[in-house]
């Protein structure tokens, strides 16, 4: 992977790319933006799973976001490939079982490279997964938005100290 283009790139993951992680890829590119970063880091998002792929986000997941200020729309489900592993600097998955499947598919030396969202969070929080609002009511959407709007203040901090790192 070339990292001397001084841009870091970033890949939310969770199940189907329709929920959780485009809900984290519109929160992580507001705070990029209020923060004139939206240049220097390319953000992304996919599923393990392929069911979903070329959806919008879920019409709750995309309601629940814009009630905050984050917009959706352009967003399109897609699945992690093998080259994700070598284009992200950093894979962030939203709960344990992302994590298992991407290091199953992960080349070996690259099987440590997918962590949880809520690792980065700077204030302890009850739980390290975001979970999955799919099948709950519509105030599980807005308890994930909770959960990565505090994830990502401090993944912003991690990405702000690789960009400022010497390569």
């Amino acid at each position: 992977m070339s990292s001397d283009s001084g841009q870091a790139r970033v890949l939310f993951v969770c199940m189907g790319n329709i929920c959780r992680s485009p809900t984290a890829e519109g929160v992580f590119r507001a705070l990029l933006a209020r923060e004139s970063l939206e240049e220097r880091v390319f953000v992304d998002s996919a599923g393990t799973g392929g069911w979903h792929a070329g959806e919008p986000p879920d019409g709750r997941a995309a309601a629940a976001a814009a009630k905050r200020g984050y917009d959706l729309s352009a967003q399109r489900a897609r699945q992690v490939s093998l080259n994700d592993f070598h284009h992200f600097h950093f894979m962030i998955a939203m709960d344990s079982q992302n994590i298992r499947d991407l290091r199953a598919i992960a080349p070996a030396a690259m099987r440590e490279k997918p962590r949880l969202l809520l690792d980065f969070a700077r204030e302890p929080l009850p739980t390290r997964e975001v979970p999955d609002p799919y099948y709950g009511g519509v105030d599980g959407f807005d308890r994930v938005l909770d959960l990565v709007e505090a994830g990502c203040h401090g993944l912003l901090h991690e990405v702000a100290s690789f960009l400022r790192a010497p390569r």
